[in-house]
């Protein structure tokens, strides 16, 4: 076969690869019927199948799939769901979240529970294909840059969450993957500074930082990580003084109530960070440097940077409390490390583990 052969090819087989991951009957939890709300495994799976959608949406879109061409609803419906609006970047006009509607809370698919949500809005990640891709790496840009909070995006997605909370008496879900999770993290944030506590779903959030989780010896991992914490605490002080350091200790303290669902996979470089971000706590407290951690629990290194050279930031990453999942499950690659896909499989190999801050 000739080289333009070959590539016609594995173009292809691509497309068809494609096309049967975003089939919900291909590659869906299709085994979740019905649906126990009360299981955390079965919300794990739809807010992560939800998340889809919101990627499928974005690609019917780019190839013009409408009725029933369209692979997007399949991954709404099967749950009793309905789209009540796809929320829409101003900038290039692509699908990045939708506001998604319990349609029938009667519905033979699940059982009756409280733990069901009324709504949820979910946010995608980076799409590395069609006309999406520049808006979506600027905004992946702003993350490593701690100026997520000034996009149009975001200010989107909190507009669109401010509005529904109260609608739905706080009964919404959260969800978002990679860049998506980044902005369903702020947004979790924000509304908890407001004391609007709302389930929230993060599947490979990003973390800001220099990347320690893949060193493999474990002396030189926690060497570094203390050395982390001395240098942070320290320019905390520095930049910020000790009279807002006091401050921020105590909004960070109201904040601890807030308890979002991270999941990440330690073959992610992207979340990975979340794990020893959190299990170094643990150690300081060991140690008894728990006063120390404290501080730097609450800064990055390249946000007071940021703030000494008086350009603001807000490093959306560090959170007080978290019940972290991780998926031990060995990746074939960073592809599947990284995908949304694995949060619903069947062979995960999951340990969960509940962080509370103690300020």
């Amino acid at each position: 076969m000739s080289e333009k052969g070959i590539f016609l090819e594995e173009t292809r087989k691509d497309i068809v690869m494609t096309s049967e991951r975003e089939t919900f009957s291909a590659s869906g939890p299709v085994q979740l019927t019905p649906v126990n709300w009360d299981n955390p495994d079965h919300q794990r799976s739809v807010a992560a199948s939800l998340v889809q959608a919101v990627y499928v949406l974005e690609r019917d879109r780019q190839l013009k799939r409408k009725g029933a061409d369209a692979l997007a609803p399949a991954w709404w419906e099967f749950f009793g769901f309905k789209l009540a609006r796809p929320l829409i970047d101003d900038v290039d006009l692509s699908v990045f979240g939708a506001i998604f509607e319990f349609n029938d809370p009667l519905s033979c698919l699940s059982f009756q529970s409280q733990a069901s949500p009324s709504a949820v809005i979910a946010f995608r990640g980076t799409i590395l294909k069609g006309d999406s891709l520049s808006r979506d790496l600027k905004l992946d840009l702003s993350i490593a840059h701690h100026g997520l909070h000034q996009t149009s995006r975001f200010h989107t997605a909190i507009e669109a969450i401010r509005n529904l909370a109260p609608v739905h008496a706080n009964n919404i879900w959260l969800c978002g993957h990679s860049l998506g999770s980044a902005i369903a993290m702020l947004a979790g944030k924000c509304m908890a500074e407001k004391g609007i506590l709302l389930n929230t779903f993060l599947f490979n959030p990003p973390y800001v930082s220099a990347p320690i989780e893949r060193i493999k010896d474990q002396k030189v991992k926690t060497s570094l990580r203390i050395a982390s914490s001395l240098l942070t605490a320290g320019l905390a002080m520095a930049v910020k003084g000790r009279s807002f350091v006091s401050e921020a200790n105590e909004l960070f303290t109201a904040l601890s109530a807030w308890t979002p669902c991270l999941f990440v996979n330690p073959a992610d470089h992207i979340c990975a960070e979340y794990i020893g971000y959190f299990e170094h706590r643990n150690l300081m407290d060991a140690i008894g440097a728990s006063k120390l951690e404290r501080l730097a629990t609450q800064h990055s290194i390249g946000g007071l940077l940021m703030d000494a050279v008086g350009q603001e930031s807000q490093p959306f990453h560090l959170i007080p409390s978290a019940n972290m999942t991780v998926n031990l499950h060995p990746a074939a690659n960073f592809k599947q490390a990284h995908g949304i896909h694995q949060w619903w499989s069947l062979d995960l190999h999951l340990q969960s583990k509940l962080y509370r801050y103690a300020g």
